[in-house]
């Protein structure tokens, strides 16, 4: 499945649809609105302010979308839960572009006003929906009839496996599930071989990782029985810093107890373990600003930049930036620039903390990182998607070896964009060993938990606290 193709063709949809809603809209303004004012007919003549609206309002429709989420699991849509957050988004955007677009117009009485704002919904909301009904339903009928499917992993080999995966299999209409193997998590492997006749044996619960990344694996689904739930907590942490679905079959205390949800008619029951840590619109609302703030300190402070490139050559041999490899969100390795605040060759014996009085910082290193100036190249890894300006810090695969061997949760760190700076980050600054690491990880786990614009406000508050005062270490 191609799914930046799939996410095109709502771009594209959701872009006609604006374009001839605006078009439609500004006919019957000239024809009936304007005409009924002055009292003959007005010939629709396509001006400057049309052709600026077939511009910008198409976009301001497509931004809106992508602020609110629309254009996230493009292929795991539900059509009567997009017709409703269709319905929702075309509310708010037909009244942000009344008010700020035709509330001065002038009309001959003020019916015109709610003549206008009623087409001008039905219209948008209309061919929107439409449209999307058409792109979802096809897409709909490719995966109810297996045309199409998600890479799915099976995990266990025993009765409930095998139950899971028949009563999945002779659904009268897939759910999009295309089993590529299954996995054992211990040695009973009661129903391993008849499993086998019909889907390959992919290994063992050592191999899931290796698994999972071989096959390419988009969905997972713990299907173990009741003995081998120790293994659930264990599976989990392991797959949170991977971009994958992982589902649990329940048991009759989980259908009881409301955690089953109702998430298509023919699918089977399987608790969903929700990957969610902001609301769609906050996560993009989030990466938008990342965007925006980034490109302003990148371009309108490019002299600050000069400066301190200028005096970190100064004041030591060596380059003017320090780039090294940490690792990011869904635990994907990337390239961290920072300036340069230490001699060259200052980890020659190897990959080691900073300290309060380390002699391999320079002079202007420790001025620098007092103010947190040493951090502003990330401001490109931001912008390119690698990090956010709020979020965990990255470390280095070097030391979350040692961190896991503590604290094995570390793993859900990945599950976000790291950040330039976090709550962590406010409270320890720099980690001087592994025990402060450790220290610091409650403090990212918690703010994962409890993720929000409102948030990210306070930390970058106080980040700017410690900048203006000096205090970071």
């Amino acid at each position: 499945m191609n799914k930046k193709l799939q996410t095109l063709k709502y771009i594209v949809s959701d872009f006609v649809s604006a374009s001839l809603t605006w078009s439609l809209f500004y006919v019957f303004r000239k024809l009936y609105i304007e005409s009924a004012k002055y009292g003959i007919s007005i010939p629709v003549i396509f001006d400057n302010r049309f052709y600026w609206g077939l511009i910008l309002i198409p976009t301001f429709w497509i931004l809106i979308y992508y602020l609110t989420g629309t254009y996230k699991e493009v292929y795991r849509k539900s059509r009567l839960r997009e017709i409703g957050q269709t319905l929702l988004i075309s509310i708010i955007g037909v009244l942000i572009i009344f008010f700020s677009l035709l509330l001065d117009d002038q009309i001959g009485s003020y019916k015109n006003y709610y003549q206008s704002l009623i087409t001008l919904f039905l219209v948008h909301f209309g061919l929107t929906a439409s449209f999307r009904f058409i792109i979802s339903s096809r897409t709909s009928h490719r995966i109810h009839n297996r045309i199409i499917g998600f890479n799915t992993l099976l995990i266990g080999s025993n009765e409930n496996a095998l139950k899971s995966y028949n009563e999945i299999q002779n659904q009268t209409k897939s759910s999009g599930n295309k089993f590529v193997g299954f996995i054992h998590v211990e040695g009973k492997n009661g129903n391993s071989q008849i499993l086998s006749k019909t889907l390959p044996h992919l290994g063992e619960l050592s191999e899931l990782k290796a698994v999972i990344k071989k096959y390419n694996i988009e969905e997972v689904i713990i299907a173990i029985e009741s003995y081998e739930h120790e293994n659930i907590g264990k599976i989990i942490n392991d797959l949170q810093d991977m971009e994958l679905i992982i589902k649990v079959i329940p048991d009759m205390y989980d259908i009881l107890s409301g955690s089953v949800k109702m998430t298509s008619i023919f699918g089977a029951p399987l608790i969903e373990i929700s990957r969610e840590i902001m609301p769609d619109w906050e996560q993009s609302t989030k990466r938008f600003f990342d965007i925006l703030i980034s490109f302003f300190v990148l371009t309108a402070l490019s002299w600050i930049y000069l400066i301190i490139a200028i005096a970190v050559k100064l004041g030591s041999k060596g380059p003017v930036f320090y780039s090294h490899e940490r690792i990011g969100w869904h635990g994907k390795p990337f390239f961290i620039h920072k300036f340069r605040s230490m001699y060259v060759d200052a980890e020659k014996s190897g990959p080691a903390l900073s300290s309060k009085n380390d002699s391999r910082i320079t002079p202007f290193g420790k001025f620098i990182r007092k103010v947190r100036l040493d951090e502003i190249p990330q401001f490109y890894n931001v912008l390119i998607g690698e990090m956010s300006i709020v979020g965990p810090r990255p470390e280095r695969q070097f030391f979350i070896d040692q961190i896991i061997v503590k604290a094995p949760h570390y793993k859900h760190l990945h599950k976000v964009r790291p950040g330039i700076t976090s709550w962590g980050q406010v409270k320890y600054g720099y980690a001087e060993n592994v025990d402060e690491m450790t220290e610091r990880l409650k403090y990212d786990i918690i703010y994962i938990e409890n993720m929000s614009l409102g948030v990210d406000l306070k930390i970058l508050i106080y980040t700017v606290l410690i900048v203006v005062q000096g205090r970071g270490k």
